[in-house]
């Protein structure tokens, strides 16, 4: 799933809900969500270690910045509540989950999709330490005092067979009366 430009379903799915503001790709490869996001007006913050990457991601209304938030000491440069949304896909660091969480505004939205435990039988990747146990999204949403719209954890065919979770959950602030979520 990494390195296509193929925007995941799950997040075009579930882009529209956040609200006007600051935006985040985290780990965003060649930018696919953050010119999404841009697309819904946002301004879109794209953050990766690889610089190639960033120059595939930078375009209008996109700002890129090149950080690894795995190097030791590495400082999470966002402040509490400053993102309208946040989108993961493909990556997983467990230490950023509070960080991630706490970054959110109160009405703001998480998106997150990764590979699971069992995504060894399909290829890479296959080290438990890039695989999510079960259940591991929805406790980063309770832990982090969000609150779950949709969730999933199975197999899917495309762009390639994997094992993922899938989360989309929103700060308590969220208006779920005005959101549309007949998707």
């Amino acid at each position: 799933m990494h390195g296509t430009d193929t925007v995941s379903s799950w997040v075009a799915r579930w882009a529209p809900l956040i609200p006007q503001g600051q935006a985040l790709d985290l780990a965003c490869g060649s930018g696919r969500h953050a010119r999404l996001l841009a697309g819904f007006k946002h301004a879109v913050t794209a953050l990766d270690r690889d610089p190639q990457a960033l120059l595939a991601a930078a375009g209008k209304g996109i700002a890129t910045l090149q950080h690894d938030l795995e190097a030791p000491g590495a400082a999470w440069p966002f402040a509490p509540g400053s993102l309208a949304g946040i989108v993961v896909t493909n990556y997983l660091h467990r230490p950023l989950f509070g960080h991630i969480a706490e970054a959110l505004a109160p009405d703001g939205v998480l998106i997150y999709e990764t590979f699971a435990r069992g995504n060894e039988v399909f290829g890479k990747p296959s080290n438990p330490d890039f695989l999510l146990n079960p259940g591991e999204l929805l406790e980063l949403a309770s832990r982090g005092g969000l609150r779950v719209l949709a969730y999933e954890d199975g197999v899917i065919d495309a762009p390639k067979r994997a094992r993922v979770q899938r989360l989309c959950a929103v700060g308590a602030a969220f208006d779920l009366s005005t959101a549309k979520l007949d998707r």
